[in-house]
C-alpha cells in the first residue's frame, strides 16, 4: 500500500519483480489519484513490468495536487475509518501474506500522504483479520507480516544531495531501525523500466523519477539497487515463510 503512483516502483520495484519471478502473487494498492486520472495508465504500465497485476486505487486526492482526484477528499482529510475500510476490502480480496507500506517518517521527503498511508495501513492490516470490523469488506484475512519500506542513514548516499539540490528534505532512519535489506541488482532493469513508465513524473525536474532518468547509469543503479525495510510485526522466526527474503 503506497500513497502515489510511482512510490511502488521507487521503493519496492525490485522486490515486486523478484517475487513475481519466483512465482509469487503480488498486488499494489495506491491511496491517491483516481482511476480516470492521467497517472492511472502509467501506473498500469509500471505494474505490468513488475508483474503486480492491475492498479487498485483508493481514489483519494493528493495533499498537494488537486488534479489527482477532483471532487474527492484529500487522503489526509478523509475519515480515517472510511480509508481503513477501503484498504481492508483490498486485503481481504487479495489475501496477502505480506503487506508493505511507507515508514512512519514519510519516506525520505516526509510527504503527508506517505505518513497518512503508513497510519492507515497499520490499522487496516490488523482490522482485516477481525470479522466484526468492516464486515461489508468480505471474510476476514490476517496478513502474516507487515513491513515498512525505509531508508537508513548510511544508505541515503547519492540520493541525499540530489534531493536537497531540488529543495527537498531527506528523512532517513537510524541504521538499527532496518531489519531487512534486499539486493535487487538482478531485477534492477525491471525496476528502472517501471520507474520510467511514470512518464509524467519523468518529465518533471523535481520528481525522483525525473532526477533518476537524467543521471548517469552507474549513479542510477547505485541508488536503486538496494531496498531497505523494517519488519513491524514480530519475527521473523526460523522457517517463517512470511519474509521478503529467505
Amino acid at each position: 500500500m503506497f500513497a502515489h503512483p510511482d512510490d511502488e516502483s521507487l521503493l519496492v520495484g525490485g522486490v515486486l519483480a523478484q517475487h513475481h519471478a519466483a512465482g509469487a502473487r503480488t498486488a499494489v494498492v495506491t491511496a491517491t489519484w483516481s482511476p480516470d486520472s492521467r497517472r492511472a495508465p502509467e501506473l498500469a504500465d509500471a505494474l505490468a513490468v513488475l508483474g503486480a497485476g492491475t492498479p487498485r486505487l483508493l481514489g483519494y486526492n493528493d495533499a498537494r495536487n488537486p488534479e489527482a482526484a477532483p471532487g474527492q477528499p484529500r487522503l489526509v482529510d478523509a475519515p480515517l475509518n472510511e480509508a481503513i475500510g477501503r484498504l481492508v476490502a483490498h486485503i481481504r480480496d487479495f489475501r496477502p501474506d505480506i503487506v508493505v507500506t511507507h515508514d512512519e517518517v514519510g519516506q525520505l521527503t516526509g510527504h503527508p500522504d506517505h505518513v497518512r498511508t503508513h497510519q492507515i495501513t497499520l490499522l487496516a492490516a490488523e482490522a482485516a483479520g477481525l470479522a466484526h470490523l468492516h464486515p461489508e469488506a468480505g471474510p476476514p484475512w490476517q496478513p502474516a507480516a507487515l513491513y515498512a519500506a525505509t531508508h537508513p542513514e548510511s544508505g541515503v548516499g547519492l540520493l541525499g544531495p540530489l534531493l536537497e539540490g531540488v529543495g527537498k528534505k531527506v528523512l532517513a532512519v537510524p541504521d538499527s531501525y532496518v531489519t531487512t535489506s534486499v539486493d535487487v541488482t538482478p531485477w534492477v532493469d525491471s525496476k528502472l523500466r517501471a520507474i520510467l513508465a511514470h512518464r509524467g513524473e519523468v518529465a518533471r525536474e523535481r520528481s525522483l523519477p525525473g532526477i533518476l532518468a537524467r543521471l548517469p547509469e552507474a549513479d542510477r543503479i547505485q541508488i536503486i539497487q538496494t531496498e531497505h525495510f523494517t519488519r513491524l510485526t514480530p519475527g521473523p522466526t526460523k522457517g517463517d515463510p512470511a519474509q521478503l527474503v529467505t
